[in-house]
């Protein structure tokens, strides 16, 4: 099923339907989606319906901004981007369950600091380039509010929940340095919703 899933995003007008929904800081009507992938509604809600019967997007009923009481209409239908996750490795491959015996193993011995050391070491690569571009590159989702760039993804979210002291620690201490090189202090700032870490402009705490 997770193969079926990515296939669909081959498909150009499903990747940016989905890239544009997922991007989103709110639910996205089809009307809105159609217009930012530039095709007709119909065609927009046709492509919408198989992301979401795939699990890629989550599909909600609400009346849009301001139509309440009688007369409102029918519950419009919205999208927001899936809480599930897929992977396809060929052949098969089971990283998460190291992973999650690895994290369990440092917990119980105590070895965040030495984790936190090892993590500082494998940052991404900035030199002079843009955090936000190889933030985005990782993963992480950036997007700029009121001057602090914030992340809507963990690429780590699924042990970060089972692991939060230890994942979101290694998290810091993996952007930290790359941060402080581009001119950005990275900060842990948790909100449901996205990653635990933020970045303020150097000299504008």
């Amino acid at each position: 099923m997770d193969i079926e899933a990515v296939a669909l995003l081959q498909d150009p007008v499903r990747r940016r339907l989905y890239d544009y929904v997922a991007a989103a800081d709110h639910d996205v009507s089809r009307d809105e989606a159609a217009e930012a992938a530039d095709i007709k509604r119909p065609l927009a809600a046709f492509h919408l319906d198989k992301l979401a019967e795939a699990g890629l997007l989550d599909a909600v009923f609400r009346r849009p901004e301001g139509r309440n009481g009688p007369g409102a209409g029918r519950p419009a239908k919205f999208y927001r981007r899936a809480d599930a996750e897929f992977a396809v490795t060929v052949p098969a491959r089971d990283y998460r369950t190291v992973a999650t015996v690895l994290a369990e193993a440092t917990e119980y011995a105590g070895l965040e600091d030495a984790i936190a050391k090892a993590a500082a070491a494998h940052g991404p690569a900035v030199a002079d380039r843009d955090l936000v571009e190889v933030l985005r590159e990782r993963g992480y989702e950036p997007y700029l509010d009121e001057g602090v760039i914030r992340l809507r993804n963990c690429p780590f979210h699924r042990l970060a929940v089972d692991f939060p002291p230890l994942v979101c620690g290694m998290n810091l201490a993996l952007l930290t340095g790359p941060a402080a090189e581009a001119g950005w202090t990275a900060r842990m700032d948790p909100d449901p919703g996205r990653c635990c870490i933020s970045f303020s402009k150097i000299n504008d705490d």
